[in-house]
């Protein structure tokens, strides 16, 4: 059983049904991603950079994916509570898995333009 598995688990039967949701549209929207435990939740790298990060609670779900990420998103996460770079779904609503699909897709190119800019400045400066 993987550490992300592990954590699901430890949640009510809907609650893990919302979790392993979540985990899949992550996994289909990215799947080069590396699935990790960090900061005590389930959290997704590519290119060795933080992509989104997701936990459990009781009365709602936490996603977090950085603040760029909720920037490029602010009008459509307007009508949840939020911090910088977090958002919280209520379980008591139905949850935007197509919102998160399309957050973790601007993050995966992100992560890819970034780390692309980074080659090219590293090959420049080895010229």
């Amino acid at each position: 059983m993987t550490e992300v598995n592990k954590y699901i688990s430890g949640f009510s039967s809907d609650v893990q049904e919302v979790l392993k949701k979540i985990r899949t549209v992550i996994k289909d929207a990215a799947p080069e991603a590396e699935e990790s435990m960090a900061y005590g939740m389930p959290a997704y790298k590519t290119h060795g950079k933080p992509l989104v990060y997701f936990a459990g609670y009781k009365n709602h779900i936490g996603f977090y994916a950085t603040p760029s990420g909720h920037e490029e998103f602010a009008t459509d996460l307007s009508k949840y509570k939020q911090g910088k770079g977090s958002v919280q779904f209520p379980l008591d609503q139905p949850i935007p898995f197509d919102l998160i699909k399309r957050i973790v897709e601007f993050r995966v190119k992100e992560n890819s333009d970034k780390a692309a800019a980074k080659r090219s400045s590293i090959k420049k400066a080895g010229k």
